[in-house]
């Protein structure tokens, strides 16, 4: 078994193990590609949606799960569909990837594993 798996991007478990080509976590159920998480030196980083689709600026993506959203009572439904979103390069805080402007919420920050390449 290999001592230097990365923790999971989800919930920052270290108890992460290898099933096949993936990585999984035991705490949150996160799996993962331990290729797609660690960008080979000299290249950028791409960023993937929940499905493992390559997103690009302005590319119009849908959310996949209810969002919670701090001060709204009834957050961002599953099936939200987001258009024209911006990358952010480095990850941005807490792992949120994308910036855009949602109707209703204005503008907000997304984590690109909640979203699906419409």
């Amino acid at each position: 078994m290999n001592e230097t798996l990365p923790p999971c991007p989800e919930c920052s478990s270290a108890y992460a193990y290898e099933m096949g080509t993936l990585l999984i976590c035991p705490e949150c159920g996160h799996e993962w590609s331990p290729a797609a998480a660690e960008p080979v030196s000299g290249e950028e980083a791409v960023i993937r949606d929940s499905v493992g689709n390559v997103l690009t600026d302005g590319d119009t993506v849908t959310v996949v799960k209810t969002l919670k959203v701090k001060g709204s009572p009834s957050g961002i439904k599953a099936g939200t569909k987001v258009r024209n979103i911006r990358l952010i390069e480095g990850g941005g805080v807490d792992g949120h990837d994308i910036d855009c402007k949602i109707d209703g919420f204005g503008a907000m920050q997304l984590k690109s594993s909640v979203v699906r390449k419409a």
